[in-house]
């Protein structure tokens, strides 16, 4: 006679069948932690943007719960949506939200790029100068006046507004290029 009787533990969550070999305990955690953190970034998510994520009817009833509650009710709402985020495609999720990040992600490179050519124009860099003029077709006499600026305040310790205004203009041209 076999024994067919399996403990809680031996079932996996998400089939409901029994592990063929039982998975590591660190692993299983490391999986529920992903869960969780998912199911966080979505309840976090604007509006505009958790709409364009294809979730089952049952996820979105969870999240629009877990956005309305708060403290511990938002902890059980989020470990409840952590539970059922098995019932979803979850790569499709993942891919889904990163589309959604993506220009935030350029944005912010685009921005430190510009800081960075500010800094470098402003330290004396010419040859960049040179190549940004030409580049974004920028007017050299503006550009210089701004960078004389720039160093003039820094030496005088005065607040950065040369530095702000070369930054717009970096900015302005950069953008309209794109």
């Amino acid at each position: 006679m076999t024994d067919n009787s399996y403990q809680l533990d031996d079932i996996n969550p998400h089939t409901g069948e029994p592990y063929s070999e039982r998975p590591n305990k660190s692993a299983l955690k490391r999986e529920m932690k992903a869960l969780h953190d998912l199911g966080r970034k979505l309840v976090e998510l604007p509006a505009s943007h958790l709409e364009q994520i294809s979730l089952s009817e049952r996820m979105s009833d969870a999240i629009e719960l877990a956005r309305r509650v708060k403290k511990g009710a938002l902890q059980r709402q989020l470990r409840y949506i952590s539970g059922i985020m098995g019932e979803e495609d979850i790569e499709t999720i993942q891919t889904q939200l990163k589309q959604i990040a993506l220009p935030q992600q350029q944005e912010t490179e685009e921005f430190h790029q510009i800081e960075s050519w500010r800094d470098q124009l402003i330290a004396g860099d010419n040859d960049l100068m040179n190549e940004l003029v030409n580049q974004f077709d920028l007017d050299r006499q503006h550009l210089r006046q701004l960078i004389r600026n720039a160093n003039k305040e820094a030496q005088q310790n005065k607040p950065p507004k040369a530095s702000r205004l070369l930054f717009k203009y970096l900015k302005e041209t950069f953008t309209q290029k794109i």
